[in-house]
């Protein structure tokens, strides 16, 4: 692979103009596409085979389209008894009524569709559309809000929730946001003493994370994709790929320094750094794209939309960046440093090599400390719940709504759950199932059952004594499922409904997370062993991602759920995480983790090889290294907190799990406790049984382009 990317380099090299060019043309090229092409993205989540899903589709078909249309529920509360407002609620429905899209609004004083409060404070009218809440535009929505706002002046007090008035899809780009990518700037400006190979290095990001955002953008106008999908990529890409393209100027700078020009310069760091650079990114790929193992259809696409992201990220750093190191030359140096090319400082001393040497001085206590520091930070990890369900900002409208009607009605009118009696004897099989579960701990109320036109299908509504995001709730859904198998008749029950698909998505991701887990160890475990020819390291490095996970995870769980400095971080709610983010958090991590494991040990794996001793090689490797991974980490570490304080209440715990993960895993992991776990281990860490020594051997560092006794790369000699 190294000679190939040599060779690679030497083309970028001499066609630097030309390809610039080519990729500044596919930019533009893509954009166009994004602009004329691209569709919405969605907020909603299923998983098609599941129960509640598919029993969803079978109330389309039984009880028309609009009975899976989105639907809204407008609040009315009162200082005194609402039916003394009879006549404003009354005028309110009727001007719902003829809102764009929707097909009918109930009013709550009619005696047929009576829904009052028990201390007849408050009502709620059900304002149902013809479509789903996908399929609703902005126009709608809005029209929606602002006649919900323009009845608060009768003088009632007039709310609304429910997934009508959700917005679907997410802005990208904001303050917070360009923060990220300026600390990004500044990081580099300060580890290279450049401005100008500071500057290119961004750019170059920002065109492969552009490319990648824009083909995904263009794909929403061909498929449906997650709202959380384009955001993640642009989050995920251009981390990576300010931090592949660190890694080649940083080699790129380091053979000028040497004595090469830049001719040959470029093609060696193409080889060298190059080969670390795919190496990293096929595994990041392999991660996301493993995703799929889950088995639910919208996070294999968010995996493999990330995992596109990342190839471009890689294909910009072996072709673009080393065009534009061709392109700037001796300018990616500091202008002192440009003259003294070929005299290497030694870099013995200073603070890198003298933690080196008192970490592994004290590797013990070093080792220790920092398995008890992750340990603790990991503990909140053991009560993280997850849901679909998140609650509304503080404020809202529909937070506003939510309160009104768990106070006046009980927490479970925001969730009503539908069972579904679907066949020839649906509506006595209905009756029976209303009988069976009237009884049930955690039921509040039951109502129906409703019959449709041909009588062969029956729906009951059934309303927990909890709010959607309950663990009771949940527990509730188990329990109908498990009575209703106990009714008889000539017609099938399902349970159904938004509450009901929140819960099967739940359990299906928390079912698929322990699979994946497995999966990516494994994987960790295979790719470490073929690149260190080692058995102890890998099982270290495995390690070291587990108590990653765990911290990140445990931390995130202490802020978004528990709500511990939640104000740092801007987080308006608190509750259960989403349903999707650990299984994305572990992807991800793993594949950052594993990039950091792999440039710094590989540099401790040379200088043994080369006959250090096993402490030597350590603190070598570790000098070597250290600098390049704490760089690249602060870089990830500021981008992805750009997305904390003013991202969704999706994107926010993500973006929190991954940058304080990077921080745990860059310092703590990798500066600490790796470089003290294989000085404890010694010798040992190196070992690779002779039944596994048939393995090939993978030359992430392009070792083979220095081997040749003149300094030039091996295959050039042939």
């Amino acid at each position: 692979m190294a000679g190939l990317l040599h060779r690679l380099g030497v083309v970028a090299f001499r066609y630097r103009v030309l390809m610039s060019v080519a990729w500044l043309i596919v930019l533009v090229g893509i954009g166009v596409a994004a602009a004329t092409l691209s569709g919405a993205t969605v907020n909603t989540f299923r998983i098609p085979g599941q129960e509640s899903t598919t029993a969803l589709d079978t109330i389309g078909k039984r009880f028309g389209a609009a009975a899976n249309g989105a639907s809204a529920q407008v609040v009315f509360e009162s200082p005194g008894r609402i039916s003394e407002s009879a006549a404003d609620v009354a005028s309110i429905v009727a001007r719902l009524k003829v809102l764009p899209g929707v097909v009918s609004a109930t009013n709550p004083l009619d005696p047929a569709s009576r829904v009052v409060s028990k201390d007849q404070r408050a009502a709620y009218s059900t304002v149902t559309y013809a479509v789903p809440a996908t399929d609703l535009t902005a126009a709608q929505r809005d029209a929606l809000l602002g006649a919900v706002a323009s009845a608060r002046s009768t003088g009632l007090t007039v709310e609304a929730s429910g997934e009508a008035t959700q917005a679907q899809g997410g802005d990208v780009g904001g303050p917070a946001e360009a923060g990220g990518v300026l600390v990004a700037l500044i990081v580099l400006a300060i580890t290279y003493g450049s401005l100008v190979a500071a500057g290119m290095n961004l750019l170059t990001a920002l065109v492969g994370v552009g490319i990648g955002s824009l083909g995904i953008t263009t794909l929403t106008g061909f498929v449906e994709l997650q709202a959380t999908t384009p955001v993640l990529a642009i989050m995920l890409g251009l981390a990576v790929g300010i931090d592949y393209a660190l890694f080649l100027f940083t080699r790129f700078r380091h053979e000028l320094l040497e004595g090469r020009p830049v001719p040959e310069a470029v093609p060696t760091a193409v080889g060298t750094a190059g080969s670390a650079v795919v190496t990293a990114g096929l595994t990041v790929v392999i991660a996301l794209a493993g995703l799929s193992v889950a088995g639910i259809p919208f996070l294999t696409e968010m995996g493999l939309a990330a995992a596109g992201t990342i190839v471009v990220a890689v294909l910009i750093a072996v072709t673009l960046v080393p065009a534009v190191l061709g392109l700037i030359g001796v300018r990616a140096l500091p202008r002192r440093s440009r003259s003294s090319a070929g005299a290497v400082p030694r870099a013995d001393r200073g603070f890198v090599s003298g933690w080196a040497r008192l970490v592994s001085g004290r590797s013990w206590v070093s080792l220790v400390a920092a398995v008890v520091v992750l340990g603790v930070i990991a503990i909140p990890v053991l009560s993280m719940r997850t849901s679909l369900n998140q609650p509304s900002p503080p404020g809202s409208t529909q937070a506003r709504a939510a309160s009104i009607i768990a106070q006046r009605f009980g927490a479970g009118f925001s969730g009503p759950l539908l069972v579904l009696a679907d066949g020839a004897d649906a509506p006595s099989v209905a009756s029976s199932a209303v009988a069976a579960v009237r009884g049930l701990d955690g039921v509040a109320v039951v109502a129906g059952p409703d019959v449709n036109a041909e009588g062969d299908a029956a729906l009951v509504t059934v309303v927990p004594v909890s709010g959607p995001d309950s663990a009771a709730t949940v527990a509730l859904v188990h329990s109908l499922r498990s009575v209703l198998a106990g009714v008889g008749g000539r017609a099938s029950l399902s349970v159904t409904g938004q509450t009901a698909v929140s819960v099967d998505v739940s359990q299906k991701l928390s079912q698929a997370l322990p699979r994946y887990l497995v999966l990516v160890v494994g994987l960790a475990l295979v790719l470490l062993v073929l690149v260190f020819r080692s058995l102890l390291v890998p099982v270290t490095g495995v390690l070291g991602f587990l108590f990653t996970i765990g911290a990140a995870l445990g931390a995130t769980t202490a802020v978004f759920q528990w709500g511990w400095l939640r104000q740092t971080v801007n987080a308006e709610v608190t509750g259960p995480l989403m349903s999707l983010s650990p299984i994305i958090v572990v992807g991800i991590l793993f594949g950052l983790a594993m990039d950091y494991q792999v440039f710094l040990v590989s540099r401790m794996h040379e200088a043994h090889a080369h006959g250090a001793s096993p402490r030597s090689a350590v603190v070598t490797g570790f000098r070597q290294a250290a600098p390049v991974v704490v760089a690249a980490a602060s870089i990830m570490f500021a981008v992805f907190a750009g997305f904390i304080p003013q991202g969704d209440q999706t994107i926010k715990p993500i973006a929190f799990a991954l940058a304080t993960g990077i921080l745990f895993d860059a310092i703590l992991v990798r500066m600490i406790a790796m470089p003290a776990a294989l000085t404890l281990l010694g010798p040992a860490a190196w070992w690779l049984p002779s039944w596994l020594r048939w393995l090939p051997v993978v030359d992430v560092e392009g070792a083979a382009l220095e081997r040749a006794p003149d300094g030039t790369p091996e295959f050039a000699h042939h």
